[in-house]
C-alpha cells in the first residue's frame, strides 16, 4: 500500500512538470490611449453640436477638457462647451464656463474671444432697462475690458458700436427716473438723475431732453440763474432742437405766442401761392 501511495505521487509530479512547461496564455486588454479617448469625446461633442444637441455637445466637449486637462486642446474644448450653451440661449451656463475658462486658463491666447462672448451673454438678456440693470452693468463691464486691454482688434468695433446703444439703455432708465421724480415734485431727485445724463450719457439721445429738464427743474423752483445757465448750455450745444425751443419759451412768455402767430402767416401766404398757381392750370 505504501508503495502504491509513492508511486501516485510520483506520477503526480511528473504530470505537474510537464505542464510547466507549456506556454502560459495570457488575457490582454487593449487599452485606449489617453489622447485618443480625447479625440472621440471632442468629435462626438462635434457631432452632437452640428446636430443641435447642445447639452450633450457641452457635456463631451468637457469630458475631453476633464481627461486631458494638460493637453494643448483643453482650453479650446471649454471655449466650445461655453459656445454650446451659448447658440441655444442657455446664458447663464455659458456664462458660468466662461468666467471658469477665465480663472483655469488666465493667458490663454484667445481671452479677448472669451470676453467678448461673456459680454454678448450679458447683452442679450437685455429686455427692459428698469428691469434688466445687472445684464446691463456687466455687459458694458466687458466690452470696456475689450477697448481698453484689446483695442486694435474687430471685437473692439462691435464692443464701442454696443456700448454707444448700452449708454442709450442706461439714459433712458436715468429719463424714465428723473421724469417721474419730476411729476412727484421731488425736485432734488429728479435733478440728481437729470444731471447724471448730462455728466455720463452726454453723447446719447438723452442729453438734449436732460438740459431742457434742468432748466425746467430749476425755473420751476425759483432758481433762475441757474436755469439760464443750462439753457444757455443747452442753446450752445442744440440751438436747433425742440429742446432748446421749449426752454427759450420758458423765459420768454410770449414765444409761443408769436410762434404761432408767425406759423398763421406763413401759411397765409403759401395758400395765396397755392391759389395762384391753380388759376394758372384753369
Amino acid at each position: 500500500m505504501f508503495r502504491l501511495k509513492i508511486l501516485i505521487l510520483i506520477i503526480i509530479c511528473i504530470s505537474l512538470g510537464s505542464c510547466s512547461k507549456e506556454p502560459i496564455k495570457k488575457s490582454i486588454i487593449k487599452e485606449k490611449s489617453l489622447e485618443l479617448q480625447v479625440k472621440e469625446a471632442y468629435e462626438e461633442g462635434m457631432e452632437a453640436f452640428n446636430e443641435g444637441d447642445v447639452l450633450f455637445a457641452a457635456k463631451k466637449f468637457n469630458e475631453a477638457e476633464i481627461l486631458f486637462p494638460q493637453a494643448d486642446s483643453a482650453p479650446q474644448s471649454a471655449l466650445m462647451a461655453a459656445y454650446s450653451y451659448y447658440t441655444q440661449d442657455y446664458y447663464g451656463d455659458a456664462i458660468a464656463e466662461l468666467e471658469r475658462f477665465l480663472k483655469v486658463y488666465p493667458s490663454h491666447k484667445n481671452l479677448v474671444y472669451v470676453y467678448y462672448l461673456l459680454a454678448i451673454c450679458y447683452y442679450e438678456q437685455i429686455v427692459d432697462e428698469k428691469k434688466d440693470l445687472q445684464s446691463i452693468v456687466n455687459a458694458k463691464k466687458n466690452f470696456n475690458i475689450i477697448l481698453n486691454d484689446y483695442p486694435n482688434t474687430e471685437y473692439a468695433i462691435d464692443s464701442e458700436f454696443k456700448i454707444d446703444l448700452i449708454n442709450d439703455i442706461l439714459a433712458a432708465k436715468e429719463m424714465y427716473l428723473g421724469r417721474y421724480y419730476f411729476d412727484k415734485k421731488k425736485w432734488i431727485p429728479a435733478i440728481n438723475r437729470f444731471r447724471k445724463i448730462v455728466d455720463n450719457y452726454d453723447t446719447t439721445i438723452y442729453a438734449q431732453e436732460a438740459l431742457h429738464r434742468l432748466v425746467e427743474v430749476h425755473y420751476t423752483i425759483g432758481l433762475i440763474n441757474e436755469a439760464e445757465k443750462y439753457a444757455q448750455l443747452l442753446g450752445y450745444n442744440y440751438q436747433s432742437s425742440k429742446w432748446y425751443e421749449n426752454s427759450y419759451s420758458l423765459f420768454n412768455k410770449n414765444y409761443e405766442k408769436r410762434k404761432k402767430e408767425k406759423f398763421k402767416k406763413d401759411k397765409k401766404k403759401s395758400g395765396g401761392l397755392i391759389k395762384k398757381f391753380k388759376t394758372l392750370l384753369e
